[in-house]
């Protein structure tokens, strides 16, 4: 299943994409609406009856739409409590930034308000000279996690989207720590859909790239991770728990423009366009002004 967080004429919807369709929710069943109060993908994220509701088609819908060229579309999570974003996770990108790698994931985070939807606008702040984009798949955390095995972790993801992290670079190693260049406001775009686990038999076998302006810019496919999904989320969890609508931010393939050699990089500018796309997940649009 394929769920979003969208406005159609000025009202907001929790959305379900069907093959030839997109269905808008905004009304609950009676038993669900008293635990829950609205429709988003927080909610079908927290409340399992609500989830299964939606698969057995048991949810009635308000619209039901063809195409989406008139839907604004949110983030598909509003408000993670956590973005952690892995730094470094295809060899590729790790050689065509010199970097060495230790032998466990590189962590850092991103703080909620970054967060953007599909289509929707990133303002290129005027500190910012070097901008970058970082094609991703996202994890998205179903329930709580906590010393989480990594045979376990599966079980405690909900699904994934598409994500782009991305990166001031020139504010990115200022320092030693990532932060400044990593969680400005827009920089970390995700959606336009979370597609469930049940969808998704292997996440380790998806085709991933990303366009600037049309051009091909990164191609891997998520089988070249240095570590999985299911592995990042148990070694995160070994130290700080994970909760229901986490994030978490699997790096990105190599391709970026700052691992051009110096003469060739042309960073973001104002009218640019990224399109991250993940097999079976969807593409990911981002406008830059």
């Amino acid at each position: 299943m394929k769920i979003a967080n969208v406005r159609y004429k000025k009202h907001t919807f929790l959305a379900r994409k069907l093959d030839e369709e997109i269905l808008l929710y905004s009304s609950l069943p009676y038993d669900i609406k008293r635990e829950i109060n609205s429709c988003s993908t927080e909610n079908v994220i927290l409340n399992y009856n609500l989830l299964e509701s939606l698969k057995r088609d048991e949810v009635s819908y308000e619209l039901s739409l063809k195409t989406d060229k008139d839907i604004e579309f949110l983030p598909c999570v509003m408000h993670p409590d956590k973005i952690v974003g892995v730094g470094f996770n295809y060899r590729q990108h790790a050689d065509e930034t010199n970097t060495e790698l230790k032998g466990n994931p590189v962590l850092f985070s991103k703080y909620s308000d970054a967060v953007i939807g599909h289509r929707q606008k990133v303002i290129i702040p005027e500190t910012v000279l070097n901008m970058d984009y970082e094609a991703e798949m996202a994890v998205i955390m179903g329930k709580k996690a906590f010393h989480v095995k990594q045979e376990d972790a599966r079980s405690y993801i909900f699904g994934y989207c598409p994500a782009n992290d991305l990166s001031a670079r020139d504010l990115q190693f200022l320092t030693s720590q990532f932060l400044l260049g990593k969680t400005l406001p827009g920089f970390a775009p995700i959606g336009p859909y979370i597609t469930t686990a049940d969808e998704i038999t292997d996440p380790q076998k998806l085709d991933i790239s990303l366009k600037l302006n049309n051009e091909l810019r990164q191609t891997s496919n998520t089988e070249n991770m240095i570590f999985s999904a299911d592995y990042l989320v148990s070694y995160i969890t070994r130290y700080f728990p994970l909760n229901p609508g986490d994030v978490i931010l699997t790096g990105t393939p190599g391709g970026v423009i700052i691992g051009y050699p110096l003469e060739k990089r042309v960073w973001i500018k104002p009218g640019d366009r990224t399109e991250v796309y993940i097999e079976k997940l969807g593409t990911l649009l981002t406008d830059f002004i």
